[in-house]
């Protein structure tokens, strides 16, 4: 039997790490003996993360354009040339079979140069938006796994594959898991809980209104974990209290979801999708500093299908009491979220990824 090699590059964030991970160890289910090296930006998240899934990762010297005139983006032509240079050696040594970018700064000199090499590439956007770096990867990418329906105005059509977005696979069954993540973090059974994620790096504008509103929250007998992400914690975990958990970073997600009863959560791709899989009641609140606003495009297809609630930043002082609490009293509204969310669920996004990787092998 061939002993297959697959390169992995996804990074920055969460959502682009955790689909990387999982289709990892999709390929690993279905190809036991296959050597897998995942490729990172050095001194971003994945640097930690994928070893802690049990991964090789190499670093780049490569980082984002800024959005105004740094030394950063004077450095930007040495560091993708010296990516661009590390990636021709990365490949030329481990000679992959495929190699697969899930978005992130390193996935682009990566694809880059394993297309020049003639190594087939797969690209997995999570996003309603496409990024800059995929739009340019996809001219030569064998294939490209979407989320979204509609993205021929920036993808070649024929190498589209409408895919979802993979989500990690503990989240398929977390009702059984209620008593225990409960346990868990030390809460009380009998009262409701929020959960508020605001992302792996936090969401200032989440963080500030949980904090505004956190004595009303709490009047009307409900509990809360609150991930105020690694930028925020020093600022936040002051409220830390026996009816309020706060964290910085998430390790077991299946343990938080199983928790709520309600969720408030940014509309990032990767969140969206496994939101649906959870199938509990969520107000969203996009982030409006994201490329093309994908953010509450992401949140608007879940509305659409009267599967969420939304709420812009711009009304969160006037809206969020009146929404939260509405929603909390509500049980059948709380239900018809619930089911409505649950029929977007693309729960074997992953399997239908690895075919396609396959069919490249």
């Amino acid at each position: 039997m061939t002993k297959y090699k697959f390169i992995l590059s996804g990074g920055g964030t969460g959502g682009h790490i955790y689909p990387a991970i999982a289709i990892a160890n999709e390929l690993k289910l279905q190809f036991p003996d296959a050597e897998f090296l995942f490729v990172g930006a050095k001194d971003k998240m994945e640097m930690q993360k994928v070893p802690q899934a049990g991964y090789e990762i190499k670093g780049l010297w490569i980082a984002g354009l800024q959005r105004k005139l740094t030394l950063q983006n004077m450095m930007f032509p040495l560091k993708l040339a010296t990516s661009l240079l590390e990636s021709r050696r990365i490949i030329r040594q481990f000679k992959p079979n495929v190699v697969i970018g899930t978005g992130g700064f390193a996935s682009g000199p990566l694809l880059q140069a394993a297309g020049g090499a003639g190594i087939p590439t797969v690209i997995q956007e999570q996003n309603s938006f496409p990024g800059i770096t995929n739009k340019l990867l996809s001219k030569k990418a064998n294939a490209i796994c979407v989320a979204y329906e509609n993205l021929e105005r920036f993808f070649p059509k024929e190498k589209i594959v409408l895919t979802g977005n993979p989500v990690r696979q503990d989240l398929i069954d977390i009702d059984s898991k209620r008593e225990d993540a409960i346990a868990f973090y030390g809460l009380d059974s009998n009262k409701k809980t929020l959960l508020v994620l605001g992302g792996s790096l936090g969401a200032r504008r989440v963080n500030q209104l949980i904090e505004k509103e956190l004595q009303n929250i709490l009047s009307q007998d409900v509990q809360i974990i609150w991930q105020c992400g690694k930028l925020y914690f020093e600022d936040y975990k002051k409220y830390n209290q026996p009816n309020v958990r706060v964290v910085d970073f998430i390790e077991r997600m299946d343990f938080v979801y199983a928790a709520a009863d309600v969720i408030i959560s940014r509309a990032g791709a990767s969140s969206v999708s496994e939101l649906c899989i959870v199938g509990k009641p969520v107000i969203f609140i996009p982030s409006p500093n994201v490329a093309e606003d994908h953010q509450t495009k992401n949140a608007q297809a879940i509305v659409d299908a009267k599967g969420a609630v939304l709420l812009k930043e711009s009304d969160l002082e006037s809206q969020f009491s009146i929404v939260f609490e509405a929603l909390l009293k509500d049980k059948g509204k709380q239900s018809q979220l619930s089911e409505n969310i649950k029929k977007l669920a693309r729960p074997n996004a992953v399997k239908v990824i690895v075919e396609e990787i396959k069919k490249l092998l």
